[in-house]
C-alpha cells in the first residue's frame, strides 16, 4: 500500500492493412472515459469504381464529377459524425486535386491534422491518415514504401497523447506514445500473392522493431478477425479489413520465428489444399522415392511445384536457404519425425514462460514494473448487415465496409 510504481509509456496501436479487431459488441460512449477511437475505412477510389453510364456500361465514376463529388461527401459525412481520433483510409484518390483539397479543408476545419501518401508508380491512389489534434501531438512521420509488384506503400506515425489521458495516468510527467501505421496490403487474387502480403507486413513489424527498438519497447500482438467486410468486382463477400493491436510486453517470439512459422503455415496450407496427408506431404517433399528422408533438392523442388519460388514474388534463394537451415538443424536432412516437429507442427522455438503476477482484480501487484496498454473495448462494422455475413444491396459508399474500434487504457506488467 502506498509504494510508488515505476510507470513505462511505450504504449502502441499498430494499423495494419485496409485491415481489425472485431467484436458484436456494441460501441461505448468513447467521450464519458478516457478512450482512444480507430477507424479504418477503404474508401473505393473513383478510378476503380464502375458505373453505368447509358451505352458505356463500363465507365469509371472518376469521369463523372457528379457523381464521385457526391459520394465523397457522404463518405466525409460519414467519418466526421463518427469523429474518431485516428482515421486510416485506403484507396484515397491523390489524382484529383479537387477531391485532396476537399478532404483537406472539411477534416482540417474539423480539428484534424492529416498526412497522405501515393502509391508508387503513379498509381492514382493511395492512403490518407488523419489524427484529431485535440487527442494528439505529431512527434514523427514516415513513408515506407515497398517496392513491389502492387506498389504499395505505408505510413507510420509516432503521437504522443494530449489532455484526455492525463487524468488516467494521474501523472503530468508521463507521456503516453503510439505508433499508428497504416497500409493497404496487396489483395490476394490467387494463392501466390499471399507471400506478397506476409513480405508486406514483414516489412512493416521490420521496421517497426526498428522504431521500438529506440524506444526500448516490446510489443505482444493481439488480433482477431470477424464478420465479413468487403464486396470485391467479382461479387464475392469476405473479411479483409482489420485493426491490429501491440501493446508493450515482455515476452513476444523472435520476427524471425514469426516469419518462418508463417511461410511454412502457408506451405502447410498448400499441401493440405492439395489433399495430402501429413504422410504424403512428407513423400511429396522426398525427391528421391527410395530415400528416408528430404533433402534440401526436395525441399526446393516442393517450394517450386507450390509456387512459392520460381516468380518475381516469390521467395527468393536466400530465404528459401534460410528456411532451410531452420528447419535441418543437424544439417543432414529431414526425416519423418523431424518433418513433423519442424514443418507440418513446428513446436515454438520460444515459449511464453511469463509468470502471471496480476492480483485477483486484474491488476499488477505492488511494487512490480508496469507498462501503460490499451484494450479493445468495443469494435463495429458499418453498415451493421456485414456483422452477420451479409452485404446490403443499399450500400453505395464503398465496396467495403467501415470499421471503428474503441481502445481504453489499461495499466499491465512489463
Amino acid at each position: 500500500m502506498g509504494k510508488e510504481r515505476k510507470i513505462k509509456t511505450n504504449g502502441r496501436i499498430s494499423k495494419i492493412g485496409s485491415y481489425a479487431i472485431a467484436s458484436s459488441m456494441p460501441m461505448r460512449d468513447h467521450r464519458q472515459q478516457p478512450s482512444i477511437t480507430c477507424t479504418t475505412f477503404n474508401i473505393l477510389a473513383p478510378m476503380y469504381k464502375r458505373i453505368n453510364l447509358g451505352r458505356n456500361q463500363n465507365s469509371r465514376e472518376s469521369d463523372c464529377r457528379v457523381y464521385w463529388l457526391a459520394r465523397s461527401n457522404r463518405i466525409l459525412d460519414s467519418l466526421l459524425r463518427e469523429r474518431s481520433c485516428i482515421i486510416c483510409l485506403q484507396e484515397f484518390w491523390l489524382g484529383n486535386e479537387e477531391l485532396v483539397s476537399m478532404y483537406e479543408k472539411r477534416l482540417g476545419d474539423a480539428g484534424y491534422v492529416n498526412f497522405q501518401l501515393g502509391r508508387t508508380n503513379n498509381r492514382g491512389d493511395g492512403l490518407l491518415t488523419a489524427v484529431r489534434k485535440d487527442y494528439f501531438r505529431v512527434i514523427n512521420y514516415r513513408e515506407l514504401l515497398f517496392n513491389d509488384c502492387g506498389d504499395r506503400v505505408a505510413q507510420l506515425l509516432h503521437v504522443e497523447l494530449a489532455s484526455p489521458f492525463s487524468q488516467f495516468l494521474n501523472n503530468n510527467d508521463i507521456c503516453l506514445e503510439i505508433l499508428i501505421v497504416s497500409t493497404h496490403l496487396l489483395f490476394p487474387h490467387d494463392s501466390s500473392l499471399c507471400l506478397v502480403r506476409l513480405h508486406q507486413v514483414y516489412k512493416i513489424l521490420q521496421y517497426l522493431e526498428f522504431v521500438s527498438e529506440r524506444m526500448q519497447a516490446q510489443p505482444n500482438a493481439d488480433y482477431t478477425l470477424r464478420w465479413v467486410s468487403h464486396r470485391n468486382h467479382c461479387g464475392n463477400i469476405c473479411g479483409v479489413d482489420f485493426i491490429w493491436l501491440l501493446n508493450p510486453n515482455k515476452y513476444r517470439k523472435l520476427l524471425k520465428t514469426s516469419w518462418t512459422d508463417a511461410v511454412f503455415g502457408m506451405f502447410k496450407y498448400l499441401l493440405r489444399r492439395a489433399s495430402l496427408t501429413e504422410e504424403d506431404a512428407f513423400a511429396f517433399l522426398k525427391a528421391d522415392i527410395n530415400g528416408d528422408c528430404i533433402t534440401y533438392y526436395g525441399f526446393c523442388e516442393a517450394l517450386r511445384q507450390l509456387n512459392l519460388t520460381g516468380r518475381c514474388h516469390g521467395l527468393s534463394v536466400e530465404e528459401t536457404k534460410d528456411l532451410w537451415v531452420q528447419a535441418d538443424v543437424d544439417g543432414n536432412g529431414l526425416d519423418y519425425k523431424e518433418f513433423q516437429h519442424r514443418i507440418w507442427n513446428p513446436e515454438s522455438a520460444e515459449q511464453n514462460d511469463q509468470i502471471n503476477n496480476e492480483d485477483q482484480n486484474g491488476f499488477p501487484e505492488d511494487g512490480q514494473e508496469q507498462a501503460i496498454g490499451l484494450r479493445v473495448e468495443s469494435a463495429v462494422l458499418f453498415p451493421p448487415e456485414v456483422e452477420k455475413g451479409r452485404w446490403p444491396e443499399n450500400y453505395f459508399l464503398s465496396d467495403h465496409a467501415r470499421l471503428t474500434v474503441v481502445f481504453s487504457p489499461i495499466t499491465m506488467p512489463c
